[in-house]
């Protein structure tokens, strides 16, 4: 570090942490405002304070909230252009929080993805400083790979649940977020740092919904195991059990009064309970399939059902008669949401469609087309002008309601998005999804295998075939048929005369690359086999399979020469060092493991993965593994020791990675189609 981490270091603790905490709004109220943003673009005062045990990324975030006083204090242009310089490092570390809040050496290749084409010389005058004084071995990048401070998403809320989220809601006052999810808990979170308040634990199986109460005192949750519960919000107390449904409670609704809770169960019915004493007051019957979505109109008079039968009903509260059905959807029902001012219900469904429905008469008033996978949730503006969906198709959708016009689509989910939520001003959104993590979002803003010789490419294919081309002329030279399933895995010997495929069905099979004839077929796996590679002297397979197992063959006889077991998933993908004696293998198990190819011998297994490792590559010196993950990550390992030497988290999930013949230049490509060119810095020889 430079000069102000060396005169900081000097100091006594207790002023260290006077100073980190105090420097920012003193200079603020001193009307030192030039020496305020000289501070806040100092590489050394972020890592300074990032790494005192007393502050953290939210403390930092939060120094910089201090720009509204600047401000308002001074509006000259030299000025504004500070603010928006200030706001993109503010932006960049909310972006990045989830991440460097867990892995501070992160901090640079966070602040160099974020912000690397912005073309001002102060931010990048502080992305040189980062770089030069980062010790620690690190992932750059040569282009912009991460999402950009500015624009919709504002933060990810990580490391709380297990499983999917299943539902999202708001307090009234807009403070905190409750979730709900597959792992039986439910989290309150505070909305603006992003930390995880409470835990509510009870339930045995997944929660399926939540619902806070008008007051924003109590929480109702309802679960998979048949009861719904009441939560304190402030303590995480539990309150009360409502039992009586006889499967599954998918979802909860409650009066604007508080005093009536409405759920939907499995079962094909709909209960109200009294939400003082937990006594169940009606039964409503009257769909013919499992009840999926329940709200209540505005003025607490009329229930809305909807249900995997395809239909929507409308009830009355207060004797639980049947009123009206709205049919149109020809597939289940997610969920539904009504309009503020109780004369719309908007549906979304299975059939990736979202419909707008007058609630009086019944009538079908519009149809929202635009996701490619099913609905699973959707949430109304509070002035009912937009309507924001979320889909299996990995996105948010946010609708005008009088046009049906889709005005803007939100990616940075994974997975698919399950849950929606808007806080009660209408300019935030939270989503939740099937990844596990949170996202808040701004809902408006002003910014927004090669064969040896090079020249041919072998592709396989789910028909069974694979099929030889030639790269300059795209002219088909071969097509080779065998294979009676998909092909998983194909691969081509070191020699370029052979190529090797793998099948679902467990076969591989070796063929002849300038002839196409098939040469030897055998099979072993009793599962699919996902990956296959061969050793540098062109002796042996190894592949990889879906029955848990790596197997060593013979090239040129298909003897099976050995058995590697020890995975308890899938293998996914499988790598040999360049002296071909080990083997390097991925797993949905979440580790790599390292094989002596001789012996079968298990030399290692390298844990620190959270999600199933998808691919793994080996640097040209047999010296390091780099793995890609479902859990965003990239790591690379110090292959004798078994150690991780550097990390490098993205945004979305890495499906394969790869490494140049300089050993330092790392090729990722991840599930949102993006490419990213990185470099290892600071790696020494050892």
């Amino acid at each position: 570090m430079g000069s102000f981490a060396d005169k900081l270091a000097a100091q006594s603790p207790a002023f260290q942490r006077a100073y980190l905490g105090s420097l920012a709004p003193s200079l603020v109220k001193s009307g030192n405002l030039e020496k305020y943003y000289q501070t806040l673009t100092d590489f050394d005062f972020l890592v300074a304070k990032l790494n005192h045990p007393e502050f953290g990324v939210q403390p930092l975030i939060e120094d910089y909230d201090l720009i509204d006083e600047l401000t308002e204090l001074d509006h000259t242009e030299d000025n504004l252009a500070k603010v928006k310089i200030l706001k993109l490092i503010q932006g960049t570390l909310q972006l990045s929080a989830h991440v460097v809040a867990v892995d501070k050496t992160q901090l640079v290749s966070q602040l160099q993805g974020r912000l690397l084409d912005k073309k001002i010389s102060e931010i990048q005058a502080l992305l040189t400083q980062a770089k030069q004084q980062t010790t620690v071995p690190w992932f750059s990048t040569f282009t912009p790979n991460l999402t950009p401070p500015g624009g919709n998403l504002i933060r990810t809320l990580t490391g709380g649940h297990s499983n999917l989220v299943t539902a999202v809601v708001v307090t009234p006052d807009g403070q905190r977020v409750i979730s709900a999810s597959g792992d039986s808990t439910l989290k309150v979170w505070q909305l603006q740092t992003g930390e995880q308040l409470l835990t509510l634990t009870g339930h045995s199986r997944w929660v399926t919904a939540v619902v806070v109460t008008p007051d924003g005192q109590r929480v109702i949750s309802a679960s998979g195991d048949k009861t719904l519960k009441m939560w304190h919000l402030q303590t995480g107390k539990k309150l009360l059990t409502l039992t009586g449904h006889s499967d599954s409670v998918n979802a909860v609704a409650v009066t604007p009064d508080g005093q009536r809770v409405i759920s939907a169960s499995s079962d094909g019915t709909l209960k109200v309970w009294y939400l003082q004493t937990g006594e169940e007051l009606l039964s409503l019957i009257g769909h013919n399939d499992s009840i999926r979505a329940v709200a209540v109109t505005p003025d607490g008079q009329r229930v809305i059902s909807a249900s995997s039968d395809g239909t929507l009903k409308v009830w009355h509260l207060q004797t639980g008669e049947e009123l009206l059905s709205l049919t149109g959807h020809s597939d289940s029902i997610k969920a539904i949401v009504v309009t503020c001012d109780g004369q719309r219900v908007i549906s979304a469904s299975g059939d990736k469609t979202l419909k707008v429905w007058h609630l009086q008469t019944g009538e079908e008033l519009l149809t929202l087309t635009g996701h490619s996978n099913l609905v699973n949730a959707v949430a109304v503006t509070p002035n009912g002008q937009r309507a924001i969906s979320a889909s299996s198709d990995g996105t948010l959708k946010v609708w005008h309601l009088q046009t049906g016009e889709e005005l803007l689509t939100l990616t940075g989910h994974s997975n698919p998005v399950r849950a929606v939520a808007f806080t009660p001003n209408g300019q935030r959104v939270i989503s939740g999804s099937s990844d596990g993590t949170l996202k808040v979002w701004r809902l408006q803003t002003g910014e927004e295998l090669l064969s040896p010789d090079k020249e041919r490419v072998i592709s396989a294919s789910s028909d069974g075939m694979l099929k030889e081309g030639r790269l300059q002329t795209r002219e088909q030279l071969l097509s080779l048929r065998g294979h009676s399933n998909p092909v998983r895995a194909v691969t081509v010997s070191p020699d370029g005369q052979r190529v090797i495929s793998a099948s679902s069905d467990g076969m591989l099979k070796v063929w002849h690359l300038q002839t196409g004839e098939e040469i030897l077929s055998f099979r072993g796996h009793s599962k699919s086999v996902s990956a296959v590679a061969v050793t540098p002297n062109g002796q042996r397979i190894i592949s990889a399979s879906h029955d848990h197992t790596l197997k060593v063959w013979h090239l040129k006889t298909g003897k099976e020469l050995l058995t590697l077991t020890g995975h308890s998933n899938l293998v996914r993908a499988v790598a040999i060092t360049p002296d071909g004696q080990k083997v390097i293998s991925a797993s949905d198990d979440s580790t790599v493991k390292v094989w002596h190819i001789e012996t079968g011998e298990q030399l290692l297994t390298l844990r620190g993965h959270t999600d199933l490792v998808t691919a793994v590559a080996v640097t040209p010196d047999g010296q390091r593994v780099i793995s890609a993950s479902n859990d965003k990550t990239l790591k690379v390992w110090h292959l004798q020791k078994g150690e991780v030497i550097a990390n490098f988290t993205g945004d979305y999930p890495f499906y394969g990675c790869a490494v140049a013949p300089n050993g330092v230049t790392i090729v990722a490509g991840d599930a949102s189609g993006k490419v990213h060119f990185l470099q290892l810095e600071n790696m020494t020889e050892e």
